[in-house]
């Protein structure tokens, strides 16, 4: 099983888009192609397709808020692809890539508070919970560099 991360361009996009997550997640997550559109009209957007061999199974954003903090957006593998490892490696390759970020004190990720997986996944990779976002809808975590 070969994991990899790969900008998303004109010959995946349409791959990204047709990706889903199940019923019970969808509360949870934001419609890719609404991302992409995001990411096109806004500076500071990095998209990432995650690839199974070669095979688009999810998807990446984050954004450079300023030169020292970057926010994951948007994390999701296709529902056909869960529970298969695949987004705990891809995930490790989405921090080192943002890791390599000149001058970078803070990684940063919200989910649903309600959300019963990601807090305990998120930490595992050193995220630590610091509180609710300033719309107080979603919990944010940390890595500091």
């Amino acid at each position: 099983m070969k994991i990899s991360l790969h900008p998303v361009t004109q010959s995946n996009y349409e791959a990204v888009c047709e990706l889903d997550v199940t019923k019970e997640q969808e509360e949870y997550v934001a419609c890719n192609m609404w991302s992409l559109v995001e990411s096109m009209f806004n500076e500071g957007y990095a998209t990432r397709a995650i690839y199974l061999n070669e095979v688009v199974v999810g998807f990446f954003m984050w954004v450079y808020e300023n030169q020292e903090k970057v926010s994951i957006w948007r994390f999701m593998v296709d529902q056909k692809h869960q529970q298969k490892g695949i987004g705990r490696i891809a995930l490790d390759l989405a921090l080192a890539e943002i890791k390599l970020t000149p001058n970078l004190k803070t990684i940063e990720i919200c989910y649903n508070p309600n959300n019963p997986v990601a807090k305990e996944f998120y930490a595992s990779f050193g995220f630590i919970e610091i509180g609710m976002d300033e719309d107080g809808e979603d919990m944010l975590a940390v890595i500091e560099q």
